[in-house]
């Protein structure tokens, strides 16, 4: 299904134990969303036998997401790249600023009028871009946008894999009520346990 808006756009800050494993905090709304792009990149390889194809694997090797938006706050631009704020309110970004990764969750309003929800589970975002422009004879928006690197997850999920995204759409077979009106009050954890009475 095609989708026609974006918003909601919240991050959840991550802490690892001593295995890496993450823990998600409350998520806090990012900014206002004007556009989110996500790129995929897949490990693959092909075993030829008897002069043909004979087995093709593709997984997920690694991924980089592009969000637009209104503005970035200091306290957002602080969390997502690693600077600092003295004590003067000032935003310092500094060449030792290392940031650290975060999850990223936003939905996307379908054709259909339903909404498409989404988690990102583990992004590291570099500093955000700035386009600057003197106002000419007409208005022109000049917004930030900010780039980062996806990768799965350390901590597995129910099916001991490493989650990289969790997507769900509105109204479609078994997706409840509650999964989409909680989806923003703390980041998805896959659940693949047999609902009571159902065949798993």
């Amino acid at each position: 299904m095609a989708t026609i808006g974006l918003d909601s756009l919240y991050y959840s800050k991550i802490t690892e134990n001593a295995s890496g494993e993450e823990t998600y905090a409350t998520p806090v709304k990012l900014a206002k969303a004007i556009e989110a792009e996500v790129s995929v990149e897949l490990n693959e390889a092909i075993l030829y036998a008897d002069d043909g194809t004979d087995t093709v694997i593709k997984e997920f090797k690694s991924g980089s997401i592009t969000l637009g938006v209104n503005d970035i706050g200091t306290d957002a631009a602080k969390d997502l790249t690693g600077a600092s704020v003295d004590r003067n309110g000032v935003l310092v970004s500094t060449g030792e600023d290392t940031p650290v990764p975060v999850a990223i969750g936003f939905r996307a309003k379908t054709a259909n009028g339903k909404y498409r929800y989404f988690w990102i589970y583990r992004v590291l975002f570099g500093i955000p871009g700035t386009s600057l422009k003197t106002k000419g004879d007409s208005v022109e928006f000049q917004t930030p946008s900010i780039e980062g690197t996806i990768s799965r997850r350390n901590k597995l999920d129910g099916q001991d894999r490493h989650p990289w995204k969790a997507e769900v759409t509105e109204g479609e077979t078994g997706v409840t009520a509650g999964t989409l009106t909680n989806w923003f009050q703390s980041v998805y954890e896959p659940n693949y346990t047999a609902a009571a009475g159902g065949n798993g």
